[in-house]
């Protein structure tokens, strides 16, 4: 691994020991990025930051050092690294979108159109310049919709505009194709044309539409290994939405980036909800039953969406993949797949956001357990639930009506109560009994 080289090899008991046989009770960690990650990785027991240049058994870096280096790196058995090498194949909107049709039908070939409607959680979407001709056939099929522009692998909001008019793309087009002209085809940034949702659910009357995000550890693809948080947290615009003025960023864009430059922005209390505020307005206002139907499909969307690129993907066992979802939801509740990061912001916006973030990285780690803690057959780990293991992973039930027999759901809770410190201190007392 040239400069990034690691020596080590992992003993049972997590500890790394160097060739020459001296052991070290210790995780030496490469960081590339200066936000709540750094605090966690520094107030780690046990972990130990290095320079650039040194040996680490641990790196958190960006997507661009994974890019320049990961193809040249030598990696020993211990070693993670917190980015799959492909990952781009979910997490570029065009390479989502492609994976996603072709799973869907998949699905509908091999197990007929009821299975391959379970796909049916994102908007109509077209790669531009590549599909402009099939997005224009669509266009004209609706006059009169709403369509959104994106930029296939830029995030904040950055390069995204509202357009109900051909001419209004015109002259991104042009200057598309001069550029595609000068330039090598790979090169040329491409954007995703997609049907605006119109009709999003709004918070407080029409103030203010949601979109969730929720976290996703994938700690394996083959096979899918996926642990989702309990906690997350709902944006919302801070402008009265409205479709007629489609110019306004402030009113269909909810990235943090974007709201926190409005004039009336309030930084203390911003534009999020945690996801167990909006869990229980849901609940007061539509009832147990509706919202666990809504939280099932929010569940349907992280499986399906990783099983689409399971098979694409380069699984190594060195790496794992920390994803922020983004997922809109409609007057009626059905929820959208809008995005998935694979660098989702770590950069706290008020001290309840530092504070849910510094908690899910630091169950991040312990789910990846460079220190040996785990057994591998928790169905819990701190804040996350296991989803899915080769397979759907159940919570047994149990409830007066079913009287004595076993009910099994699924074992996700996202946005119920996140107790993960009773839970890592029964963790911590089994795994040291198992060690005894």
């Amino acid at each position: 691994m040239s400069k990034n080289k690691t020596t080590g090899y992992k003993c049972p008991c997590g500890y790394q020991k160097r060739k020459d046989g001296d052991a070290r009770g210790y995780v030496r960690y490469r960081c590339g990025l200066t936000n709540t990650i750094q605090d966690v990785l520094r107030q780690r027991p046990g972990w130990i930051e290095v320079k650039d240049d040194g040996e680490w058994d641990f790196n958190w870096c960006d997507v661009g050092w994974l890019r320049e280096n990961f193809d040249h790196s030598y990696m020993e058995e211990h070693v993670r690294i917190c980015h799959f090498r492909n990952h781009y194949e979910l997490t570029h909107k065009n390479l989502m979108v492609k994976n996603l049709k072709r799973y869907r039908k998949t699905l509908e070939r091999e197990a007929g159109r009821l299975e391959a409607a379970k796909c049916d959680f994102f908007p109509r979407t077209f790669v531009l310049p590549s599909e402009y001709p099939l997005f224009v056939e669509e266009f004209k099929r609706s006059p009169g919709s709403t369509w959104i522009m994106k930029p296939v692998a830029r995030s904040q909001g950055k390069g995204i505009f509202l357009f109900r008019k051909l001419k209004d793309i015109m002259d991104w087009k042009k200057n598309s194709s001069r550029l595609e002209e000068q330039r090598d085809e790979n090169q040329v940034e491409r954007y995703v044309a997609q049907r605006y949702i119109e009709t999003p659910y709004l918070i407080s009357g029409p103030s203010a539409f949601t979109r969730i995000t929720a976290p996703v550890v994938v700690s394996q693809y083959v096979p899918l290994k996926a642990w989702l948080y309990r906690d997350g947290f709902a944006r919302f615009s801070g402008t009265r939405f409205s479709l007629s003025s489609i110019d306004d960023q402030y009113v269909h864009l909810t990235n943090v980036a974007v709201q926190k430059t409005a004039p009336d922005y309030d930084p203390e209390k911003g534009c999020k909800w945690q996801l167990q505020k909006l869990r229980r307005y849901l609940t007061a206002k539509h009832g147990a039953e509706t919202v666990e139907t809504l939280f099932r499909d929010v569940d349907n969307i992280f499986i399906r969406s990783l099983q689409s690129v399971q098979k694409v993907f380069i699984n190594d066992k060195h790496c794992f993949e920390l994803y922020g979802y983004d997922i809109l939801l409609d007057k009626d509740l059905k929820p959208w797949l809008i995005e998935v990061n694979a660098s989702p912001s770590l950069t706290a916006s008020s001290q309840e956001d530092y504070e849910m973030k510094y908690r899910l990285l630091e169950d991040t780690l312990n789910v990846v357990d460079m220190e040996g803690r785990l057994s591998g057959r928790e169905k819990r780990v701190g804040g996350y639930d296991l989803m899915w293991n080769d397979g759907p992973v159940y919570r047994e039930d149990f409830s007066l009506e079913s009287l004595g027999r076993t009910c099994f759901t699924a074992n996700t809770h996202l946005g119920c109560v996140n107790d993960r410190k009773k839970h890592l201190r029964q963790l911590k007392t089994f795994s040291g009994q198992k060690r005894a």
